[in-house]
């Protein structure tokens, strides 16, 4: 009787023993935060934008105590086997300017002597790879604005909807090839003024040198007219829409 007691008693310490080696064994929980060239953020491990867009990725690692730990973050593209960019940092930042489907995924072992705990591509066909889309590129620019100060149309900038610009430069010149102003964010543009002080209505003259995050060069020369005495209603259509 004494002995099966002791039995019982040893099994019951070799489980206690057992549910805490569980306890301490390393684990990651991998997260990213997208943010868009407008400073969002998304926390979405799946998301859709327009380039360039900034992921930051962490492992979260818990319990590693005295293990060595080793990570791998893999981006790889939609269609190509291979990655085409391995980062050996615990956390790591990439900022995404090449459209099409990004997979990026956390490959991260723990070794202890000859205790080596895997999370590769076992524990990744059990979850969902992070995935970004980055749209194709689009741009167009519009050939007249208002800057009458009525709201509407006052700036001279690119037409809305485009996206996925990785590279931008617009530059406009009066009719004497004289540069007025330039400025390298799409989302910028030009108010009419020339060091300050607004330009005759009349016609002027833009460039705009861009890239697509799809590789596609843009290289716009077009006219502006200049409409400082128009007035929107709501029935026209503004003239850089």
């Amino acid at each position: 009787m004494k002995i099966f007691r002791l039995f019982a008693l040893s099994m019951v310490f070799l489980t206690a023993q057992s549910v805490l080696a569980d306890d301490d064994i390393p684990t990651i929980a991998p997260t990213v935060t997208y943010i868009k060239s407008n400073g969002e953020e998304t926390d979405s491990a799946q998301y859709a934008g327009s380039a360039p867009i900034i992921g930051r990725f962490k492992a979260n690692p818990e319990n590693v105590g005295i293990y060595t730990a080793n990570y791998e973050w893999r981006f790889r593209k939609e269609g190509e086997e291979k990655p085409y960019l391995i980062r050996y940092e615990e956390d790591t930042e990439y900022t995404f300017t090449q459209s099409g489907l990004h997979e990026i995924v956390l490959y991260a072992t723990f070794v202890n002597g000859n205790d080596t705990i895997p999370y590769t591509q076992d524990y990744w066909m059990e979850k969902e790879a992070f995935t970004l889309v980055i749209s194709e590129s689009h741009l167009e620019m519009p050939n007249a604005f208002s800057p009458n100060d009525d709201g509407t149309n006052d700036f001279y900038k690119a037409k809305r909807g485009w996206q996925s610009l990785v590279e931008f430069h617009a530059a406009i010149y009066n009719r004497w090839g004289q540069k007025l102003y330039e400025w390298d964010d799409p989302a910028g543009g030009w108010d009419g003024k020339f060091n300050g002080t607004p330009v005759k209505q009349g016609v002027y003259f833009c460039e705009v040198k861009a890239k697509g995050a799809d590789g596609r060069k843009y290289h716009i020369r077009t006219d502006v007219n200049l409409l400082r005495g128009y007035t929107e209603n709501e029935n026209a259509t503004p003239a850089g829409e």
